[in-house]
């Protein structure tokens, strides 16, 4: 019996209904497990305890962890001690652990978590750490510390406690104040010892750019590429060459725009637009071919899957691809030959899809355009850009019309818009923080948001219903216990929802109803909460956000990997069909590769959170005793978190109420009330604060109440 057939009847065993757990010798005798196999039978039992298929109790007795009330997942750790458990899968909600119940667990783990009380939109489930399954140490970044007797790494990750000895033998050369990264070795509970292993040094704390690359080394975000990724890019040509424009269509001639932010260096996408005979739009969205250099199986193609995503910082890209591609050869930059794959589409005046094309091309763009020119060009008739762009005014007062049929469409059908205050982080040339600049939306970023969210779904409808194995970005409805404690929490701001609440369209409603109200920051972010997160899937589940059946990321292959993998497939498609066995080999190797890339998204999210954190604790640093007008946009058992105009949070700690009065804290109105002066503090509230600490390394900032601007 081959041991995958051995895993498969346990579980099946397992799982009857009739089935009650048991030990193990007592499972190998109903199952009729010869004696010479027994002790393989039970190290095969152990193996999928490990693996979290299975889950042991104390007693010895066996069980699917679903049938005991146990789920799988990883414990995300605070410095407070309590923490999380992120379920395995990407569906079921994160469990709250508090510090009692934590039972030896540490930051990554993976553990069995028993839920022990259900939560709703504002109050996530709770539960108990039961065992842990596998300790999780490979990469953890802290300062190397060296004493005459013994050295030690101090953890950057407060939710690690505990410091890591490191054996003389085993510390790489670090010296005193060098960021380093170490992995455990050996852990010994009862001593609450951690012993391991220098494998890295990232340069010394004081350096410049260190504080950065110290967060993405502990994600375990790759900085540099493997030698054989250089090699194999030695021989990327850096220009286009005729041989390799055959069997494309030229379209070198055409009027080809690039639109993009001031300092953007990897153009993925570049747009035209004409007005047929018919007078319908004809918008063509060409999209950087490459898949033609990356080829499938090859060093950098794997390279390229691992990291999943270029990953965006305040002081620096880490690109999916090497320069070489990201920046050179496939981006789209202007008067110069590049291959791109062309999604061409007429559109009628009311925004509707009537025909479209996809085919490989080579393309030259005409003119490289940035958000702020563009937005200038269409707002002020008078503008200082006019006589170099009048010659494109054209086309682009007709991608403004456009635009806004595809909007008026896409709001029509119920599609969901967040509008919260996004915000850019400006560093000087060794990467401190001095500003924090808003992020404006304008009519150009709405042009070509428009167009590629058009293009997204033409290509995920088309391919549908080829029924075609392909990579969708879907977002699925929200579970009705969430809308239905969303309805409970609106109904204090005197809100309602009316119909069904996991419809779009009503959510939709009711974010246009509070538009410009004090509490719109608060309901939208609940909102948000209440819903799902996007993925990557193999099958089309649609998009509830956007509300629509087909959608699909196709316009960013450069820092992108999704989008690069169906490139391939479009390309396969065009070029020779499909055939049976590479449908095969896409049903079998696509769920990995969605899930691998859902993975790193939520990986390069993780770290672009933890860096903006970083940075702006540290730009509040230097505005420590200053005074600033914010809103209450979280109420907790241990204070008051606001948020400032430039998207800095801090916290009113609970005891920095005012000190002459008891605030007594109500959790179902969101609010604090003081016990003799009668004074309340609301979710929503607008507030003035004054910074009073800005710690970097922990990001995080507080806040005390201050007395209002005169």
């Amino acid at each position: 019996m081959e041991i995958d057939d051995r895993e498969m009847k346990i579980l099946s065993f397992l799982g009857d209904e009739k089935y009650k757990p048991m030990k193990i010798k007592e499972i190998s005798f109903l199952m009729q497990v010869p004696e010479p196999e027994k002790k393989a039978f039970e190290k095969l039992i152990f193996d999928l305890e490990a693996g979290g298929k299975i889950y042991i109790t104390k007693k010895g007795n066996v069980s699917l962890p679903q049938r005991a009330n146990i789920i799988v997942g990883k414990f995300m750790g605070t410095s407070r001690g309590f923490g999380f458990v992120a379920p395995e899968g990407q569906v079921k909600e994160e469990v709250f652990i508090p510090l009692s119940e934590v039972n030896g667990a540490i930051h990554k783990d993976k553990v069995f978590c028993r839920v022990t009380s259900a939560g709703n939109a504002f109050k996530k489930p709770e539960g108990i750490i039961v065992k842990v399954i596998e300790r999780d140490f490979n990469r953890i970044v802290g300062v190397f510390v060296a004493r005459k007797k013994e050295s030690f790494v101090i953890p950057d990750n407060r939710k690690l406690s505990e410091y890591i000895r490191i054996p003389k033998n085993k510390n790489l050369g670090a010296v005193n104040g060098h960021k380093v990264v170490c992995s455990i070795k050996k852990y010994n509970r009862e001593a609450d010892n951690l012993e391991g292993e220098v494998v890295e040094i990232i340069g010394h704390a004081n350096d410049p750019g260190v504080d950065v690359l110290s967060i993405v080394g502990q994600l375990g975000i790759p900085t540099d590429f493997p030698e054989d990724v250089y090699k194999e890019i030695e021989y990327i040509p850096g220009h286009v060459s005729e041989k390799e424009m055959l069997g494309r269509r030229d379209i070198r001639g055409k009027k080809i725009i690039t639109i993009d932010g001031d300092d953007t260096k990897d153009v993925d996408d570049a747009i035209s637009l004409e007005i047929n005979e018919q007078g319908n739009y004809v918008l063509g969205v060409y999209i950087a071919d490459v898949t033609y250099y990356v080829k499938e199986g090859r060093p950098l193609d794997k390279e390229a899957l691992k990291r999943g995503t270029s990953v965006y910082l305040a002081d620096r890209v880490i690109p999916m691809l090497p320069h070489k591609l990201s920046n050179g050869i496939c981006s789209l930059d202007e008067k110069v030959d590049r291959l791109a794959l062309s999604c061409v589409m007429e559109i009628d005046k009311e925004g509707a899809l009537v025909d479209h094309e996809i085919f490989e091309a080579v393309v030259n763009v005409s003119k490289k355009m940035t958000y702020t020119i563009v937005n200038d060009l269409i707002t002020d008739p008078e503008s200082i850009y006019l006589q170099e762009y009048i010659n494109y005014m054209e086309m682009l007062k007709n991608m403004e019309k456009l635009s806004g049929a595809l909007r008026e469409k896409r709001v029509g059908r119920g599609a969901i818009e967040f509008d919260f205050p996004e915000a850019k982080i400006i560093v000087d040339e060794d990467g401190k923080a001095i500003d924090i600049k808003a992020y404006e939306r304008n009519k150009a970023t709405g042009i070509i948001e428009e167009f590629m969210l058009m293009a997204n779904e033409t290509i995920a409808e088309t391919y549908y219903w080829m029924e075609m194995p392909f990579v969708y970005r879907v977002h699925e409805e929200p579970d009705p216990e969430k809308m239905e404690a969303l309805i409970e929490f609106i109904k204090q701001f005197g809100y309602s929802i009316k119909g069904n609440p996991s419809h779009p369209k009503n959510l939709q409603k009711l974010l246009s109803k509070i538009e410009a109200s004090p509490e719109e920051n608060v309901v939208s972010r609940i909102v948000l909460r209440s819903l799902k997160q996007a993925r990557y899937t193999d099958v089309n589940l649609g998009h509830f956000g956007l509300a629509s059946k087909y959608y699909t990321h196709f316009t960013s292959p450069i820092r992108r990997y999704p989008d690069l993998q169906i490139h391939r497939i479009i390309k396969e498609n065009i070029k020779s069909g499909v055939t049976e066995s590479r449908k095969s080999y896409y049903e079998h190797n696509l769920p990995p590769v969605c899930k691998q890339c859902s993975i790193t998204e939520r990986t390069a999210e993780e770290a672009e959170r933890e860096v903006d954190a970083m940075k702006k604790a540290e730009y509040m640093k230097g505005h420590l005793n200053e005074i600033f007008e914010g809103i209450i946009t979280s109420v907790t058992s241990w204070g008051l978190y606001v948020t400032l105009p430039n998207t800095v949070e801090g916290m009113i700690r609970i005891d920095g109420l005012f000190p002459s009065d008891n605030y007594i804290y109500n959790e179902k109105g969101y609010c604090y009330t003081g016990h003799k002066t009668g004074k309340k503090y609301s979710l929503g509230d607008k507030i003035f604060v004054e910074a009073i600490r800005a710690d970097k390394e922990e990001r995080k900032i507080d806040f005390a109440i201050a007395t209002p601007i005169q």
